[in-house]
C-alpha cells in the first residue's frame, strides 16, 4: 500500500510538470506564458459569429470537443468569423474532412455588407482531401490542401492526411509576411500589401474580386462549404 501510494504521487507530479501535456482545446502553462489564446473552448461558439449575420443559428456547432460545420444541420448557411480582428499573429489548428471534402480558413477578412462573402477580401488556406477531390481541384495545384487558394502554392508540400484523419495547419502573418504550413511543411509564402503583390493578384483568378488580398488586418473565418468539416485546437498568439 505504501509503495503504491508513492508511485501514484510520483506519476501525478511528473504529469503536472510536463509542459508538453496538451489536452484537446486547452493551453499548457507554457503556452499561456507565451501569450497563446484559445479561439475554440471545445464546448461553445463563443467568440465567433456568422459572417454579416451576427449571432444566429447556423450549420456550425460544438460537438464532442470539435467545431463542426455539418450541411445536414438546421440553420443558415454561412462562414464562421471571429468577433475580433488580427494583424500580426501565429494561428494553429487541427482539421479533418470526409471523403472528397473541401473547406478553407481565411485571414484578413473585412466584414462589411459591401462584401457578400469572406473570399471577397480574405486570403484562404485551402482544406481539401486531395486524393478524392473534384477534377477541377486536382488539375490546379493552387487548389490543393494548404495552398493560398487560386493564387499560389508549393504544390510538392501539399500532403494532407487521408480523409477522416486529423491534419495540423499553421498560418503566420508578421509585418505583411504571410506563411502557410500543412503538417509541418510550408505550402505558401509571400509578402502582401505591396504594389508588386497587388499587381500579381491581377494575374490570378481572384482578379474578379477587387478587394481580395488588399487588407493586411482582419478577422479569421472558417468556410461553410457543401461538405462536413471539423476543427479542434484552434489557438492564436499575437506577435
Amino acid at each position: 500500500m505504501k509503495y503504491t501510494s508513492i508511485l501514484v504521487a510520483v506519476v501525478a507530479l511528473l504529469s503536472s510538470c510536463n509542459p508538453y501535456d496538451n489536452a484537446m482545446n486547452s493551453l499548457t502553462s507554457q503556452e499561456k506564458e507565451e501569450g497563446w489564446e484559445l479561439l475554440f473552448d471545445g464546448k461553445t461558439l463563443s467568440g465567433w459569429h456568422i459572417y454579416n449575420q451576427g449571432d444566429t443559428i447556423s450549420k456550425w456547432q460544438a460537438r464532442d470537443g470539435e467545431l463542426i460545420c455539418d450541411p445536414k444541420n438546421e440553420g443558415v448557411f454561412g462562414d464562421l468569423v471571429t468577433d475580433n480582428s488580427y494583424q500580426n499573429f501565429e494561428l494553429v489548428y487541427d482539421w479533418k474532412v470526409n471523403k472528397g471534402g473541401n473547406s478553407g480558413v481565411f485571414i484578413n477578412v473585412n466584414e462589411s455588407p459591401q462584401y457578400a462573402a469572406t473570399f471577397a477580401t480574405g486570403l484562404e488556406m485551402q482544406l481539401l482531401d486531395n486524393a478524392n477531390a473534384e477534377e477541377r481541384h486536382k488539375i490546379d495545384s493552387t487548389h490543393w490542401a494548404g495552398c493560398l487558394y487560386a493564387v499560389s502554392c508549393f504544390g510538392k508540400n501539399s500532403k494532407p492526411n487521408p480523409f477522416g484523419e486529423w491534419n495540423t495547419s499553421k498560418i503566420v502573418q508578421e509585418n505583411q509576411n504571410v506563411t502557410f504550413w500543412l503538417n509541418g511543411a510550408i505550402t505558401f509564402e509571400g509578402m502582401i500589401g505591396t504594389q508588386s503583390w497587388l499587381d500579381f493578384l491581377k494575374t490570378t483568378n481572384m482578379k474578379t474580386y477587387p478587394a481580395f488580398g488588399t487588407f493586411t488586418e482582419g478577422k479569421i473565418a472558417l468556410q461553410n462549404h457543401t461538405d462536413l468539416i471539423a476543427f479542434r485546437n484552434i489557438k492564436i498568439k499575437k506577435l
